[in-house]
């Protein structure tokens, strides 16, 4: 009864006044945007019902790549993947009522309005007429960044950041996923970054956070990179060989999403959301200031990230060994800092021991965790990465399980120069020789910075840990049981629970994402960023036969649309028609791992490794060393009958794997 006669109240208050206080009221209890959203224009929220501030965007017009409107009475809702699919709480920011779909929005108020997604509205607002189209993103989240006066002068947050890489500033926002979620937590800094990148018209930048947030479902961290992907016009090869390098067991992959990004109300397309490259959370082994004792001075062992960077300036923190610019990423000191030149000759020295072991006949074991550095160079060689060993490079050095100190080949970046994406520099493929490099055919990591054709070998760091002994020894065994398992289930050719953890299926990645990419398309970045792209209409597609070992292309060349679903395809479709050619290569130097379960021996994990074990138990059969090894099922370093009845259970569905049918390593 209270509320019912306060609004009575409140009622004639608004029909003895001349304020509109009805907008004012409706903008209250239905939300409204915060001080950024200046602009006479309608805006969107994210989530329906909503008092949220933040999580706004404002109607625009398609752009160019120089951000001119050809058409600016032709506005879009870009919605991310929260919004409702039939009602949006939709604020007026006009002076005056505007209608839309039937509804009348009073000025500076918000109202719910139904619609239907990729129908155009008629609006009249400010005394021009406009039509309205909304559209939906499947984008696992979307990030909300608003500062209307980043430099204390009136300058908006982007103008201001996109000014130089050098500027940064605070900022309010929002983290919105799916389900309708929203947290407010502000921005400490947000500031550009990139090299080349950093000259695209869409940009990147690094973004740190209060305290620890989660995008999306990732660990919780303050440290985040949000990549454009301008120049991957799949949106997803930096996803995607991350997410596999997940899988195939490399350390310190960077967790990513898809997310869709609004900067004070204006939707900057599709972004992949990444946990940065940083001590702490991604890399635990590695901190700021884990090279002090306690009492200040330096320790004489302590773990660092370093980066293979040829763009390294004077503002880096960088030393130059065996004529590579190494940026130390941690610890990271500033001038007139303890420790500021221990570190760096510290950090030259160890790399510079690492560079000389990684010749052919180095020993290479010494001084890197050889697995490691191996998966790092396969990653290289599956996507013909252009920057492979020149930039965003990147290797820890810590302690192993024994405690010794070495290079491990992670984490990995930044590879939307990738599987057959990039043209490259035509000189410098003449240069050394390469004729087929946005083919998937052809080995490229160990010709990539060469002096010319006819050098031997290349100084590039990668190209060296190719033709490594020791690299060469592992690589048929990694190539085989760690990327053909995942690469396999990426195609969807052989699901598997556990890879599927850390690497979804191709089909599984393009649902993520397509609704994101069709709006980043569609507000005005464009599938074919220049010549630096390489063709991408068609291809004969190949696919690897285990039974004669051999690559096996298809007569029919494959034609891809010239639209986001066929360049997604594309990209797909040639990583794995390369890892079929990689495939033919290794197979003459490889012989398989024995598998857990195979009791018998026998190449495969069937009931008949249950009766094998039962009659070892027995004292029927005695089983050889190499099987017992692979009748542990359960890894207790003691074969009993506990080993077949996990078997048995597996086999009927009741436990998972642990790794049961897989190469014991």
């Amino acid at each position: 009864m209270m509320k019912k006669t306060l609004a009575i109240v409140l009622a004639l208050l608004m029909m003895l006044s001349a304020v509109p206080f009805t907008g004012a009221f409706a903008a209250e209890e239905k939300g409204a945007p915060s001080e950024f959203a200046s602009d006479a224009a309608l805006y969107v929220h994210a989530v329906s019902d909503s008092v949220d501030a933040e999580a706004w965007q404002a109607w625009q017009s398609v752009h160019d790549e120089d951000f001119e409107v050809a058409k600016p009475n032709e506005k879009y809702f870009f919605l991310p993947s929260s919004a409702a699919k039939n009602t949006i709480d939709v604020y007026n920011g006009y002076d005056a009522a505007v209608t839309l779909n039937g509804v009348s929005i009073a000025s500076h108020a918000t109202e719910s309005v139904a619609y239907t997604a990729n129908t155009a509205y008629t609006v009249s607002a400010g005394g021009q007429s406009y039509t309205l189209k909304i559209m939906n993103s499947n984008a696992e989240g979307a990030i909300y960044i608003n500062n209307p006066d980043a430099d204390g002068n009136g300058t908006d947050l982007m103008s201001y950041l996109n000014e130089t890489k050098e500027n940064s500033a605070k900022a309010t926002g929002a983290i919105v996923t799916p389900d309708g979620s929203i947290d407010n937590t502000t921005i400490k800094k947000i500031k550009g970054r990139g090299n080349t990148s950093w000259d695209k018209p869409k940009k990147g930048y690094n973004i740190t956070y209060d305290k620890k947030v989660s995008i999306a479902g990732m660990e919780k961290n303050k440290k985040y990179s949000i990549l454009p992907n301008y120049q991957d016009d799949s949106l997803s090869r930096n996803r995607i060989l991350y997410d596999l390098s997940d899988a195939v067991g490399l350390p310190y992959a960077s967790d990513s999403r898809y997310v869709d990004f609004y900067v004070n109300g204006y939707y900057w397309g599709s972004y992949l959301m990444c946990e940065k490259v940083e001590p702490g959370s991604l890399v635990p082994e590695v901190t700021d200031d884990g090279y002090l004792n306690e009492d200040g001075s330096i320790k004489e062992d302590f773990p660092f990230i370093a980066e293979v960077d040829a763009s390294a300036t004077d503002g880096d923190y960088y030393v130059t060994t065996n004529n590579m610019k190494i940026t130390i990423k941690a610890p990271e000191i500033d001038p007139g800092q303890p420790g500021y030149e221990e570190v760096k000759n510290y950090v030259k020295s160890k790399f510079s021991a690492f560079y000389t072991a990684t010749s052919p006949s180095g020993d290479l074991s010494s001084v890197a965790d050889v697995n490691s550095v191996a998966k790092l160079y396969l990653i290289n060689e599956l996507g013909k990465n252009w920057d492979s060993g020149v930039s965003s490079t990147f290797f820890t050095y810590r302690q192993d399980e024994n405690g010794n100190y070495k290079f491990y080949g992670s984490p990995v970046w930044d590879y939307d120069n990738s599987l057959g994406n990039a043209t490259g520099v035509k000189w410098d493929l003449r240069n050394i020789g390469v004729t087929d490099y946005e083919e998937y055919t052809g080995w490229w990591c160990q010709h990539k910075g060469k002096a010319n054709a006819s050098a031997k070998r290349s100084n590039n760091i990668i190209a060296r840990i190719s033709q490594n002994a020791d690299v060469k020894a592992v690589l048929p065994k990694i190539w085989f049981e760690r990327f053909m398992p995942a690469l396999d289930h990426f195609a969807g050719t052989g699901f598997d629970k556990e890879i599927n953890r850390d690497l979804y299926t191709k089909e599984a990645y393009y649902d993520l994402i397509q609704g994101s990419a069709a709006m980043n398309y569609e507000s005005g970045w464009l599938l074919n960023t220049g010549s630096w792209i390489a063709d991408h209409s068609s291809q004969k597609v190949a696919h690897y036969d285990s039974t004669t070992q051999k690559m096996v292309v298809d007569t029919q060349t494959t034609s891809y649309a010239q639209d986001f679903e066929g360049m997604y395809n594309y990209a797909s479709d040639w990583m794995l028609s390369r890892a079929a050619w990689l495939s033919e290569q290794f197979a003459p130097d490889y012989t398989p791992s024995p598998l857990l379960g195979d009791a018998n021996l026998n190449g495969v994990v069937d009931i008949t490794d249950t009766t094998a074990i039962q009659r070892h138990m027995a004292g029927i059969v005695l089983l050889p060393n190499e099987a017992m090894i692979c009748a542990d099922v359960d890894k207790d370093d003691n074969v009993s009958i506990i080993d077949a009845t996990y078997l048995q259970r597996f086999f009927a569905g009741i436990t998972e794997g642990n790794g049961i049918g897989k190469p014991i390593e």
